[in-house]
């Protein structure tokens, strides 16, 4: 069962998505807002005609799109993220129907995931001195051992991703406000 704010998504999506830079232009592009390639440039340390490339993969997937009423001219391109990628993209190496090209796809891209929040969560200890103390308070981390069916397992995820949509939809405002990345994995493991 895919919830109601998940898709799924097609293997090319999924391979220009999880792609670190293209990863990182995604991340820019949601967090501060459409972009032009010379600022994405500016803000990764990339050369522009790079960033050109990968702005070009990832609207080729769908998961970006030009914004030309933001242009001052016909030359000046603008990129946003498409209203398609409002929800998470849902996959699975079952998805790939035993095709190892697709197989592939999956594992790399749950490396990169893991990768990327890894990233996330260190970034969060390298700075957590720059923060005030509500906000170290405030950072949250938690782990369960739990016994689920793969129904039940679904239906937690549902119900995370509601609570998540919810503060998706009505996010704070404010000076004391700040971009908070979240997220959660729950998989069958062993101690």
């Amino acid at each position: 069962m895919t919830p109601a704010n998940r898709r799924t998504a097609d293997f090319s999506v999924i391979a220009a998505i999880h792609h670190p830079l293209r990863r990182r232009l995604l991340d820019l592009l949601h967090v501060d807002g459409p972009a032009t390639a010379t600022r994405l440039a500016e803000a990764t340390g990339e050369l522009v005609g790079n960033i050109s490339h990968h702005l070009k993969v990832l609207a080729a997937a769908g998961v970006i799109e030009e914004a030309p009423e933001l242009a001052k001219n016909r030359r000046e391109r603008w990129w946003r993220v498409a209203t398609t990628a409002e929800y998470s993209w849902s996959f699975a190496d079952a998805d790939a129907g035993g095709d190892p090209a697709g197989e592939l796809v999956a594992a790399t891209a749950e490396e990169e995931n893991l990768a990327h929040r890894a990233a996330k969560v260190r970034q969060w200890f390298d700075r957590r001195h720059e923060y005030d103390e509500p906000w170290i308070r405030a950072a949250y981390s938690t782990e369960r051992w739990l016994s689920l069916t793969p129904e039940r397992l679904d239906e937690l995820s549902t119900r995370l991703e509601d609570v998540i949509r919810e503060y998706a939809d009505d996010p704070s405002d404010g000076d004391d406000a700040r971009k908070v990345f979240l997220f959660a994995h729950a998989v069958p493991a062993r101690p």
